[in-house]
């Protein structure tokens, strides 16, 4: 296999610059590999005030202002695109609907599917770009027969190839990641910045959820879903304690459940299932949220489809450790049998397939089956 950074011919490449530090060298070094840069960035926002500040988001002014000193730097033309609308609505929105339908989603995911890898790199191509550049962690590579690959990254690490399992074969052709096929850490990504005299170097990295000004997230939900308070179930159908939305939960989840009634064996309960139905909450012990199996909808593969049961490893979170599995296809449906059961899984999430260090897709979990308890 070949590194498909490496340019066989200059492209027209239009680079993704979020105003942070790695985005930025993903720029200059596609510049440097002779490609004809230029640098955008997507304002995301109607109101970039209300999104988070401090340098600890990628859709703010001071974001903006960050990108275009870089890309002054670098020497390359730069444009800032107003895609806010589509980003409500594809991004924004979609989290509130999932919260409210009980699910867990996953906003950076839906991001790049639908506004860095949909949105933006369809206008790029109507322009005349041949591929977007960004600043992710993960590797393209090219096989013996010309097929495109999405593979990790090199440094393991800032892998960030679970948040890119959503593109497909024509999103991955044009997709370009600098900085993924190289083994430098994220220290080394910064000296690189500074030798290039880029001011965001030692600019924080982006974390928690650029679209919830405080981080607060529990707050955001409450002010589009309201308030309505439940019932905190045990596994008996007992209520034990009470809420005042079932999207301030989360599978898995053990602090902040605010139960007035100890469990009888005194060890500490988990949210085992989330029902907004009739806006229940139900909590048990940690072995009670052990999974063997799930079933994922809305499959996209890297490549070709599995064809049949097979062996893999799967992803189940961004940061998340991979867990061997047999997965298949059924009707249009990712069907996941895990070797050892897994916990901390919820629907809304996504699950990323892996051979090697190959994605072969991803698809976002719908209902899970847990390991039955033996009591008595």
């Amino acid at each position: 296999m070949t590194d498909s950074t490496a340019p066989q011919q200059r492209l027209r490449v239009l680079a993704a610059m979020s105003g942070g530090v790695d985005s930025a060298v993903a720029a200059a070094r596609a510049v440097e590999a002779g490609h004809d840069v230029t640098g955008v960035h997507l304002a995301l926002s109607a109101n970039p005030q209300s999104f988070r500040t401090g340098a600890r988001g990628c859709c703010t002014i001071e974001d903006s202002r960050d990108a275009r000193r870089a890309a002054d730097v670098i020497g390359i033309p730069f444009y800032c695109w107003d895609m806010a609308e589509r980003f409500r609505a594809d991004v924004v929105d979609d989290f509130v609907e999932e919260y409210r339908a009980g699910r867990t989603p996953n906003p950076c995911l839906r991001c790049n599917e639908k506004i860095k890898f949909a949105a933006l790199l369809d206008k790029a191509l109507a322009l005349g770009f041949d591929a977007v550049c960004t600043g992710h962690y993960a590797t393209v590579v090219t096989t013996a027969e010309g097929r495109r690959e999405l593979h990790r990254a090199s440094d393991a690490a800032k892998d960030q190839s679970y948040v890119l399992g959503v593109l497909d074969d024509r999103q991955l052709a044009h997709a370009l990641f600098p900085l993924g096929d190289t083994t430098t850490t994220k220290d080394e990504i910064r000296a690189e910045a500074e030798r290039r005299g880029l001011a965001v170097a030692r600019k924080p990295d982006s974390h928690d959820i650029c679209f919830i000004a405080d981080g607060d997230t529990q707050g955001f939900l409450a002010k589009h879903l309201g308030t309505a308070e439940g019932d905190i179930l045990d596994e008996d159908g007992r209520t034990v304690g009470t809420h005042q939305g079932a999207y301030g939960f989360t599978v898995g989840q053990r602090k902040g459940l605010r139960i007035g009634h100890p469990a009888p064996d005194g060890k500490p309960r988990y949210v085992l299932d989330i029902s907004p139905v009739d806006n229940t909450v139900t909590v048990g012990p940690k072995e009670a949220l052990d999974v063997v199996a799930l079933t994922a909808i809305r499959p996209r593969w890297c490549g070709e489809p599995p064809t049949g049961p097979d062996s893999y490893t799967a992803q189940l979170r961004a940061h998340g450790e991979e867990t061997p599995v047999t997965a298949e296809v059924v009707d249009g449906e990712l069907r996941v049998e895990f070797a050892e059961p897994v916990r901390g899984v919820a629907p809304g999430q996504a699950v990323v397939l892996y051979q090697g260090t190959r994605v072969v897709g991803s698809a976002t979990i719908s209902t899970t089956r847990r390991r039955e308890r033996v009591t008595g």
